[in-house]
């Protein structure tokens, strides 16, 4: 509007100079005849004047004010020069509104001087704009420039609130995410978050199966129905889009014809942009040392759909989005199962601390058995056998017959291989401790064989077996090994002979036997290099004819790889006559039942490392045993077991000794400490309540007595090792359970005699 004001006052003062040409004025020598009077004229000039002055004058005060509130440095001289330039215009008007009256020379002078001012001003001013005009003009480029800056600013700042919309939007699925330690619900809870975030149309979760062969679809956002399910749920591992999207680390837009697509679309046949990324599926394994060499990795495919519309892609901030949720939810993944790996590790853990709590329980169990058998062993069955033999051992000093004194010394043998077979049991029942101990010395072979023969004639006759025994003249009759064993298996042997028949008779007969040279057939599965001879004990069943048919009560043997089952006694006793270096032989009849068992042994005919004096001084105790005197001796007997106490002192007043018996070691160290006379003897059970044996000996040795007594240990323990700790507790002797006369006077004479040479 401005401008077109500016256009009409241009051209109304054009008609004013042109009419001002034809119209007479008394001043400008014109001509008056014209609409406007002359006197109108100079008064619209006197108005605008005026005005123009008073427009003037108001401009420099608007430049002034705008200089003032704005940082203007550099132009502010051009401001003030436009001022001036303004000013003296506006002058020059004002002092030519008093020309169009009759003036002074002063009016015309300061007119005059006004328009010098005013032209010197205007062409300074004309040069000025000659150079600012360049400088305004790169004031433009700078404003585009900044408005540049501007647009870019405001982008960067665009782009600043669109990731932390995204980062809150992850931070918001993320926190979705680790609310659950379940894999399906950490998935389901990916897809839900993340179609409510980027409004998609589905959302599906592919997962290889376990030979790493196909991809199954295992959750999707969009449940199916029936009718839509067109496309299948598995596709090859080896399908392009799969190894693509694998191969890539970021997010991968699949084309829409693609099987993967058409699959994850839920459905539609004309989905819109479809986006896959891989997700690690990490496993316990990566976490055990494995390297990427070792460890192949395996990958799932997260596949996203978005809505069919022209106008909506996949922006960058998405893609960014998509990304960090594929991190997060396999972070979450690894965690889930190492989580449910640890749950099936504890898992299993208690089923084993269960088991073995169980097996715990089984064991306490056992041990008790294990002990109360042990108990009924020791003191239903041991100690019983060990009181007779303690009283047979004397009974075997009194003048008896031939006869009764060989039946004497069956029962005695006999209660000695009781009393073996029970220290067997009990070293067997212990942990560890199967291990059977052989006790080797000299014997009369001849003897032995007797002896055995009157007690297998015992069970013959008791059973209604008849029994014949016959013993070769040319088998040795002093020999070294284990009595005890050699009878026991002997007398084990027939039992196991007459169980398997009802009648019939037995023969026993012992002959040397030669081994069979190389190459001949022989049935002992070893050879031996220790020097001695072999004897073969033969002990074979005859029975009548009838017998063999009549089967009804009789037992049935079964014949295995390894010979007959004749139970766990006969294999122990197999396994003593293997550590004899010999074999045991089952042969049966033809109908399959034993018919003999044949045992053959080695002996040692003499023992190296004994000398001959000690070996005749053995020979002739076995042949006429001496028992020593000990009359006087003072002795102190300790012992809980009141039985055993009173054999024990009988055997010991046998041998001539004064004994006074207490039955605990406190009453040991009381009668010990308050006896007028000394005890020149204590004898000490070693397994004994409250003070053992050991500390016994150990608090009499502090004892500072007149005399130092001889200590001696009373056991029925079978340890190797029990001596060295006697030694060590002061003690002098050792005596193993069942006390017998004999062993009882050679062990005391064998320690009074020490103690006199020492």
């Amino acid at each position: 509007m401005l401008r077109t004001l500016c256009h009409g006052l241009l051209f109304f003062s054009l008609m004013l100079s042109a009419s001002s040409i034809e119209v007479g004025y008394p001043r400008c020598n014109c001509y008056i005849d014209s609409y406007f009077s002359a006197e109108g004229i100079l008064q619209c000039q006197k108005v605008s004047d005026f005005l123009i002055a008073a427009a003037y004058f108001s401009i420099p005060l608007e430049l002034l004010y705008f200089a003032t509130c704005s940082d203007l440095f550099p132009f502010k001289w051009i401001v003030f020069q436009f001022g001036a330039f303004i000013v003296l215009c506006g002058l020059t008007h004002l002092l030519n509104v008093f020309t169009y009256e009759p003036h002074s020379f002063l009016l015309m002078l300061s007119l005059t001087i006004s328009k010098l001012f005013t032209a010197l001003v205007s062409f300074a001013t004309a040069i000025t704009l000659l150079t600012l005009f360049p400088q305004l003009l790169r004031l433009k480029v700078r404003e585009n420039f900044l408005r540049i800056k501007a647009r870019e600013l405001d982008r960067e700042v665009g782009m600043m609130k669109r990731k932390e919309e995204a980062s809150w939007h992850v931070r918001m699925l993320t926190q979705e995410i680790r609310k659950s330690l379940d894999r399906h619900t950490i998935l389901y809870t990916t897809l839900v978050e993340l179609s409510k975030t980027l409004g998609l149309q589905n959302c599906a979760v592919w997962m290889p199966d376990e030979a790493k062969k196909v991809m199954n679809l295992t959750h999707e956002l969009r449940q199916r129905h029936s009718m839509e399910l067109v496309f299948e749920h598995s596709i090859p591992i080896t399908n392009q889009d799969v190894v693509e999207v694998k191969e890539s680390k970021g997010v991968t837009i699949l084309r829409p014809d693609s099987l993967l697509a058409l699959a994850s679309s839920g459905g539609d046949p004309e989905p819109g942009p479809i986006a896959a990324i891989r997700m690690p599926m990490l496993k316990v394994s990566n976490f055990k040392g494995g390297t990427p060499e070792l460890v192949k990795a395996s990958y799932a495919i997260l596949v996203l759909v978005l809505p069919r519309d022209n106008s909506r892609i996949w922006s960058f901030h998405e893609k960014d989005i998509i990304e960090v949720i594929a991190d997060q939810v396999a972070v979450a993944l690894s965690h889930a199962a190492v989580l449910e790996e640890s749950q099936l590790m504890r898992d299993k853990l208690a089923e084993q601390n269960r088991a073995l709590l169980h097996e715990k329980q089984n064991a306490f169990m056992a041990s008790e058995a294990r002990n109360s058998f042990q108990r009924v062993m020791s003191q239903g069955i041991r100690r019983p056998v060990h009181y007779i033999l303690g009283l047979l051992s004397m009974m075997q000093q009194e003048e008896l017959s031939p006869e009764q004194r060989l039946i004497i010394n069956t029962i005695t043998k006999t209660s000695g291989v009781v009393s073996n077979l029970v220290t067997d049991a009990m070293k067997i029942s212990n942990i560890n401790n199967e291990r059977l101990t052989l006790e080797r010395r000299l014997f009369y072979l001849h003897s032995l064989i007797k002896e055995a023969a009157i007690a297998a004639r015992c069970l013959c006759t008791r059973r209604g077996f008849g029994f014949g025994f016959q013993v070769d003249n040319a088998v040795p009759d002093i020999v070294v090994g284990d009595e005890k064993r050699i009878f026991h298996v002997i007398l084990h042997a027939i039992d196991r002979l007459l169980s398997g028949y009802s009648e019939g008779f037995v023969s026993f007969q012992v002959h040397p036997y030669n081994v069979p040279q190389d190459g001949e057939q022989q049935w002992i599965s070893w050879k031996t290099n220790f020097p001695g001879v072999f004897v073969k004990f033969e002990i074979g069943i005859r029975t009548p004819e009838s017998s063999d048919s009549s089967l009804s009560h009789e037992r049935i043997w079964k014949l295995e790889a390894e010979g007959y089952d004749m139970g766990l006694g006969f294999n122990m006793c197999k396994k003593l006559v293997q550590m004899m270096h010999g074999d045991i032989l089952v042969v049966p009849n033809s109908q399959g039942f034993p018919k003999t068992i044949e045992l053959v042994l080695h002996f040692q005919l003499q023992q190296p490392p004994t000398p001959s004096s000690e070996l005749e001084g053995l020979l002739a105790h076995n042949h006429t045993p001496s028992t020593p005197n000990f009359k006087g001796l003072r002795v102190l007997l300790a012992d809980d077991d009141g039985l055993c106490r009173s054999v024990t002192r009988k055997l010991l007043e046998k041998l001539g000794c004064e004994v006074a018996t207490v039955s605990s070691g406190i009453q040991c160290l009381s009668s010990f400490s308050a006896s007028t006379a000394p005890y020149q003897l204590v004898i000490v059970e070693l397994q004994m309540p409250q003070i053992d044996g050991f500390e016994v000996a150990k608090r009499i040795r502090k004892l500072r007595s007149r005399s130092r007594p001889a200590i001696v240990a009373l056991t029925s323990s079978a340890e190797e090792l029990l001596w060295q700790q006697c030694l060590h507790s002061g003690m002098n002797g050792l005596i193993r359970k069942p006390v017998m006369l004999q062993a009882l006077g050679d062990e005391l004479y064998r320690v009074l005699h020490k103690l006199r040479t020492e």
